[in-house]
């Protein structure tokens, strides 16, 4: 807890059993109030994993979900627990849990309200292994999407953020996508409602246990993330042209 605020951890999971673990020991239990770990219907022993190592939250989904649906989970059984802040923090330990003091003081002494860890500031991203394809994909869309949404963010495709709750409540995730298109509502929904995004540098690692999709998901991403920016973009312009 900082400055009364509740902090909870949540990490969706699927096929994780490999890293969960590593993942689960490097989170600063001395702010972190609770765990939750959702399991998508993995083929492996994830769950059983996460009982061992003391995790008490877990929701094993008996279907798989998607990477959309897992996280409307996760944010939903964090709010029933009355957190303040959120983290999600992937088990596949591509990204740092030593992040979260930082990502979590930024929003408990309301500098912003939502916090990401970028990849790509710095040069976390090639550096721990990044495909330079998927580096240059990363580029390229977050250029068209700063300029259609009129913002400057480093990346739009992190799996590593920090909500407060009050910006979770307000934007009706429920409502989004079960794939990973999710994320960038997420963010197009942020930014409609007014909120700030900040962002910290972050080291990351890539191995074969890391979160990925394949070539033709990767390309249905893509469509999907300039159509969400799309989508913004012509509202924005249409709530002006009403005014």
């Amino acid at each position: 807890m900082i400055n009364s605020h509740k902090i909870v951890v949540v990490m969706p999971a699927y096929n994780a059993v490999q890293t969960l673990e590593m993942t689960y020991k490097e989170i600063p239990f001395d702010i972190v109030d609770d765990v939750i770990l959702v399991d998508d219907s993995s083929k492996d022993s994830t769950a059983l994993v996460a009982k061992q190592i003391g995790i008490q939250h877990i929701i094993v989904h008996e279907e798989n979900k998607g990477y959309g649906g897992n996280q409307k989970t996760c944010y939903n059984r964090a709010l029933d627990l009355n957190a303040d802040i959120v983290i999600m923090l992937h088990p596949d330990y591509q990204y740092t849990p030593k992040l979260i003091h930082s990502m979590a003081y930024m929003i408990a002494n309301q500098v912003y309200p939502v916090v990401l860890a970028s990849r790509i500031l710095g040069k976390g991203a090639i550096n721990g292994g990044m495909p330079k394809y998927k580096y240059l994909a990363n580029r390229v869309l977050t250029l068209i999407q700063n300029l259609l949404m009129n913002q400057k963010l480093s990346e739009y495709h992190t799996g590593f953020r920090a909500y407060h709750a009050e910006v979770l409540k307000s934007i009706d995730f429920n409502k989004f996508s079960d794939d990973f298109i999710f994320d960038n509502q997420v963010i197009a929904a942020i930014f409609a409602k007014g909120y700030e995004i900040g962002e910290m540098t972050c080291p990351t690692k890539y191995t074969e246990e890391s979160s990925s999709i394949n070539f033709s998901r990767s390309v249905k991403y893509g469509i999907g993330v300039l159509w969400v920016s799309l989508s913004y973009f012509f509202q924005k312009k249409h709530s002006r042209n009403k005014a």
